[in-house]
């Protein structure tokens, strides 16, 4: 049988050579290898299968990347894609970054920051001695630097300090005081500080102060004898002309008389505060090991000389009693010896501390009319207050817990003393608390009242207890901060004179204030003692501003007369602008940062109390 050959040639399939299916499997693989070994079609016979070729047609070109073929046109598209891709992403990013955009402004700062601010730069003009060139008063410069030359002293080098008001006596125990509360508020309103940029600041205005109270004493020394008390005199009475810090009106950098140094070798109150000063700075300062360890010492060594040589600083007549007169001193044992526990963790002074017999002779048992409030002189109001917050939050217990009872209620009957509903203390028209009941010179106790009523708030709030009761009445914790406000607000301007009590805050502030630096103009002239008597009776405004300085305050009337010579009205101090920081960081901020409840007690050692002694054996 023959049949037609596709290929051109005849074909024949011959019967007897056909096999099973089988067989055809097996012959599988001989005829494929035929089929390779076939010699390749040639273009005609392509034509045949596949049909004639389009010489019109283009041949797609590839490009072979190593893992993959792809025409050499998808190729060039996609990088043509990339390429394009990259350029609108970099044009946007120019775009983005050249054309202005418009930032969110924080908001605007409260009132109680931007006084802050203020509030601080009073002590810049207060130094004494070599100013760092980062002092920011331009009317001030170096001065009193060869204090401590005085032969009668043991004391040598003076330099350095604050003057203590308008005049230039460098006075240790109202500027311990402020050290004090200043400290204080950094321990608890670390947070605020720094959200207000004021935390480096406020580190250094401490330090000025704890370096030259360090100077005044042997504080490498285990015991002392003596400690420098006062620099400068200011005593007129009788009617004496000899040149010193209050007959002479002068510029502290042209002072050219004798500056005398007190030294006291019985001074317990003097020395309790200087101690609680740098036991409370150590904390402070607790992050420069080696300075806090310094204070610390220097505060253990005060602090036991007050303990040894019992007396008051301004007992036998001592000059400084006309100034800053102490009543007693066993508040500063109990101030004192509160710091150095925090400061140490050494329960001896916490046992001296809620001692009763040392409470008992602090008054802290009886009222009487300056009871609960706190000042350079009076530390009782303020020591409950900090022992009450070992209460709320270590709960130490036994055997401290009956006089930490005790100070937590009397704090707590201070807190409602400071209530309007209460007739503790007299209120003028204006809302002003008359907590030294008429007498000159209010305000540097209405803002520590404030700081403390504002702080014992803060104190409820944190330990969850949602207020106190005042008898048989409950009020909220929220209550002490609307009265810390409204005298705060007061200071700053809501009274009846829309005055605000503040030097440089706000448009309406005494202009003729107390002050011997910001009264003479920095001339290059210097005034002697009594030429510098025009600037003090002129009445024209200063010539520099003292910015930050809170004046004594208005009379028991709201009356206030922006007169420089007299000081009742217009003098401002160190203890009274320390409260006034302290108050204002306490009421600053948005709320969102609170007290630091844990720094104050990071030397305290877990309490473990002893039980209570067991009861006396039953008698029939």
């Amino acid at each position: 049988m023959y049949g037609r050959d596709p290929w051109g040639g005849p074909l024949e399939i011959n019967a007897d050579d056909s096999a099973a299916d089988d067989d055809r499997g097996r012959n599988h693989t001989d005829l494929d290898r035929s089929a390779v070994s076939r010699p390749p079609l040639d273009e005609t016979q392509q034509s045949w299968l596949l049909g004639p070729v389009d010489q019109n047609k283009k041949k797609n070109k590839y490009v072979d990347l190593g893992c993959v073929v792809v025409t050499r046109k998808l190729f060039v598209w996609t990088l043509a894609t990339l390429l394009a891709c990259s350029l609108f992403v970099g044009f946007v990013t120019l775009l983005v970054k050249t054309i202005p955009r418009h930032h969110h402004h924080a908001p605007p700062a409260d009132n109680y920051t931007l006084a802050l601010h203020k509030a601080l730069m009073f002590f810049n003009a207060q130094r004494s001695g070599k100013l760092p060139k980062h002092n920011n008063v331009s009317w001030r410069g170096n001065s009193c630097l060869q204090d401590g030359n005085d032969p009668s002293s043991t004391t040598k080098n003076l330099e350095g300090g604050y003057y203590d008001a308008g005049d230039a006596i460098k006075f240790n125990f109202p500027a311990s005081f402020a050290m004090t509360m200043l400290s204080w508020s950094v321990i608890e309103y670390r947070a605020k500080f720094e959200a207000a940029g004021e935390l480096n600041h406020i580190k250094e205005i401490i330090k000025w102060g704890t370096d030259y109270f360090l100077k005044t004493f042997n504080h490498t020394a285990d015991t002392i004898n003596s400690v420098a008390a006062q620099v400068g005199v200011g005593d007129t009475s009788g009617g004496s002309t000899t040149p010193n810090d209050h007959y002479c009106w002068m510029r502290p950098e042209d002072i050219d008389y004798p500056r005398p140094v007190y030294e006291c070798h019985s001074c317990s109150d003097l020395a309790a505060e200087m101690a609680a000063a740098l036991a409370a700075a150590s904390i402070v300062f607790k992050d420069n090991k080696a300075y806090s360890q310094k204070l610390v010492h220097g505060a253990k060594t005060l602090f036991q000389f007050a303990r040894t040589q019992r007396g008051r600083y301004t007992a036998g007549g001592a000059e400084a009693g006309i100034f800053y007169n102490s009543t007693g001193y066993w508040d500063e044992y109990i101030w004192g010896s509160a710091w150095l526990y925090y400061a140490t963790g050494n329960s001896t002074y916490l046992q001296l501390a809620t001692a009763p017999g040392l409470a008992k002779h602090a008054g802290a048992f009886w009222g009487g009319p300056d009871y609960g409030v706190l000042s350079w002189d009076n530390k009782l109001a303020g020591a409950q207050v900090l022992l009450s917050r070992l209460r709320l939050f270590l709960s130490p217990g036994y055997p401290y817990e009956e006089i930490l009872r005790t100070f937590h209620n009397q704090t707590q009957i201070i807190m409602c003393s400071y209530l309007p509903v209460f007739k503790s203390f007299n209120r003028t028209k204006g809302g002003l608390i008359q907590l030294n009941h008429g007498r000159p010179q209010p305000l540097q106790y209405v803002v520590n009242a404030a700081f403390l009523a504002s702080l014992f708030g803060d104190y409820m709030d944190a330990a969850d207890t949602p207020g106190w009761y005042c008898g048989p009445n409950f009020f909220s914790s929220q209550v002490l901060r609307d009265f810390a406000r409204t005298q705060i607000d007061y200071i700053l301007g809501k009274n009846p004179h829309k005055m605000s009590y503040i030097v440089g805050f706000g448009d309406h502030y005494p202009k003729h204030v107390h002050h011997r630096g910001a009264s003479i103009p920095k001339n290059k002239v210097k005034y002697s003692c009594t030429g510098g008597w025009k600037w003090r009776d002129s009445s024209k405004p200063n010539p520099n501003t003292l910015v930050g300085a809170m004046v004594a305050g208005p009379d028991n009337h709201d009356g206030f007369h922006d007169v420089r010579t007299n000081y009742n009205y217009t003098e401002p101090t160190l203890a009274g602008n320390a409260g006034l920081v302290a108050a204002l960081v306490s009421l600053s901020g948005d709320g969102t940062k609170k007290i630091d409840k844990n720094t104050i007690f990071s030397e305290v050692p877990p309490m473990f109390p002893n039980p209570p002694p067991p009861p006396a054996p039953w008698k029939p």
